[in-house]
């Protein structure tokens, strides 16, 4: 809760030369969970009126109010980077619980930026009906016989670069990506695999047959990985891992569930990080993700 005190009865940003000048108001949060989610995360966004504003942080547990406008922020975030939001395209071949994760956290200000464009090569799957309910516009890739308002490669392209989509995001999305795409988004093509490549992946390696490969060759830990994409199966460098232990009893279903609940928590992470512009590469080409709370830091 935020003491009601705190808020301005009347919206507190003007006109002045064309442009809204905006003034700032101290807030405390008074909610340890809050806190805590506002400490570990980035922001929160509410609505009041049409109106959307942001909490920042400012020193200890007090926040500024500030207004934002056309989905751009008035003000800087935690560490200065956030501006613009990011646009994003998700890719999805099945039910898409990723995907979900991600849209819901860019609604909810965990991630500074918005989904443009759901693509998908199966237009009955879970992701692409989720899609349709929350006014995600469709495309469909690629282009088949079944599938006549499929898209072509250059086709693909061209709609995403219409849309100026920032990052490609591949959220259990089985099908290679053409070579014209990774060479259009340079180091901006992220894809999720369950399990800690380089081992587990490539061709064939996918849904329960990894979770069982993993099982069957003894190993203790498994666990999610985010990769940027290249013109192969799993071979991008590697972004961000988690690691979850293999129990003695596991099936691949056992595992599979709780190396999927680890996803939607790493993917939401790495894509703030991302749309925050936070990632960073360094000289030998290994990407690194600077800590937001110390700058200092990478992981």
């Amino acid at each position: 809760m935020i003491e009601a005190a705190s808020f301005p009865v009347k919206p507190f940003t003007k006109m002045v030369g064309g442009s809204r000048k905006v003034h700032p108001i101290v807030v405390r949060w008074t909610s340890p969970f809050c806190w805590k989610m506002e400490k570990t995360l980035h922001l929160m966004r509410v609505r009041c009126r049409n109106t959307e504003f942001l909490f920042q942080k400012n020193g200890g547990k007090t926040f500024q109010f500030r207004c934002c406008n056309d989905g751009k922020y008035d003000s800087k975030g935690f560490d200065g980077s956030v501006g613009m939001k990011k646009k994003l395209a998700v890719f999805v071949s099945g039910g898409g619980s990723n995907f979900r994760s991600i849209h819901e956290a860019t609604l909810q200000g965990f991630i500074n930026g918005e989904v443009t464009a759901l693509v998908t090569d199966k237009p009955g799957c879970g992701g692409a009906k989720y899609a349709a309910e929350n006014g995600i516009p469709l495309l469909i890739f690629p282009k088949t016989k079944s599938s006549i308002d499929g898209l072509s490669q250059l086709e693909l392209v061209s709609s995403l670069r219409k849309l100026k989509v920032d990052f490609v995001l591949l959220a259990g999305y089985l099908k290679l990506i053409p070579n014209e795409l990774v060479r259009a988004f340079p180091k901006s093509i992220l894809n999720i695999h369950p399990s800690l490549l380089p081992a587990f992946g490539g061709k064939g390696f996918f849904g329960l047959k990894v979770h069982q490969a993993v099982i069957e060759s003894g190993a203790r830990y498994s666990g999610p990985t985010i990769h940027y994409v290249d013109e192969h199966y799993d071979t991008g460098r590697i972004l961000a891992q988690r690691t979850v232990p293999v129990l003695s009893s596991d099936t691949a279903e056992q595992l599979a569930k709780r190396i999927l609940h680890e996803e939607h928590q790493l993917y939401v992470e790495v894509v703030a990080a991302l749309c925050e512009e936070r990632v960073i590469w360094r000289e030998d080409g290994v990407p690194l993700i600077r800590s937001k709370d110390n700058p200092n830091e990478y992981s």
